[in-house]
């Protein structure tokens, strides 16, 4: 049977996180790079959990969707270590308010736009692509956005404390949450009731209980979480689908209404 994700350990490793920062600062991204390989390929080879489902994901990937020229092996599986390796830069520029604007291009939000206007709320389900930090650097962008982020921090607490340190005086709230009680229902209720806009990863079954369908994904049958969608049922409030992906130098995020 395979391990809950919220029971795999974190392997941050803060002092490196802050040295690769550093270079970064100082010198740019290329110096980043050299540092950020040799350190890559020494996690790819000694955690074999995470280098098989790298692989495993990626055949899966190319199974359905032929994205590669062949059968993808070991280099495409480091170029996605290397790949998460600049993503989390990102997450750190991105939280220290450091990312170009350029860098991060929006379509399809035009009816989170006439929301605000409005002063409505809304729930955006997302998922773990791309650098989701992102959205909370939009927000400070706009005047009149205000967003509560749910996370679960128990499987990466050591990043998300670097994250914070980052910046202590961000306008984006996180609502660490484990489980969907009747105590959060009404809470986030009320957010979105006042306007506000509730951000909640769509791609991770549930800490606690079963509330999971089983949706056709990449081929295979692929279980995900009822919770945020019974959630804006229960609230009675739009719903909107957010994906955060890669696209040159930057990042895309595409935007759906999923259900008014």
């Amino acid at each position: 049977m395979s391990r809950h994700w919220a029971d795999i350990g974190e392997s941050t490793f803060v002092a490196g996180i802050w040295l690769l920062y550093a270079v970064h600062r100082l010198f740019g991204r290329w110096p980043f790079r050299l540092l950020l390989y040799p350190v890559v390929l020494y996690y790819w080879l000694s955690n074999r959990t995470a280098r098989q489902s790298s692989l495993e994901y990626l055949q899966q990937l190319h199974a359905s969707d032929a994205v590669f020229d062949s059968q993808p092996g070991h280099w495409q599986s480091i170029r996605h270590f290397i790949c998460f390796g600049e993503t989390l830069l990102d997450k750190m520029l991105a939280s220290n308010g450091r990312c170009p604007a350029d860098r991060l291009r929006f379509s399809g939000h035009e009816p989170i736009v006439a929301a605000i206007e409005a002063g409505r709320g809304g729930l955006i389900v997302t998922a773990h692509m791309g650098c989701l930090e992102l959205l909370q650097t939009a927000a400070t962008w706009r005047a009149g956005f205000p967003l509560t982020v749910l996370v679960h921090t128990a499987h990466a607490e050591r990043f998300n404390r670097i994250v914070r340190r980052l910046n202590p005086s961000t306008r984006v709230r996180l609502l660490q949450v484990t489980a969907f009680s009747p105590a959060v229902a009404m809470q986030l209720a009320e957010r979105v009731a006042a306007g506000e806009f509730v951000a909640i990863a769509g791609d991770r079954v549930p800490v606690h209980g079963d509330r999971v369908v089983h949706v056709p994904f990449l081929g295979r049958q692929a279980p995900l979480p009822t919770g945020p969608y019974l959630l804006a049922f229960l609230i009675g409030c739009p719903i909107y689908q957010l994906a955060c992906l890669h696209e040159g130098a930057g990042y895309h995020a595409k935007v759906a209404v999923l259900a008014e």
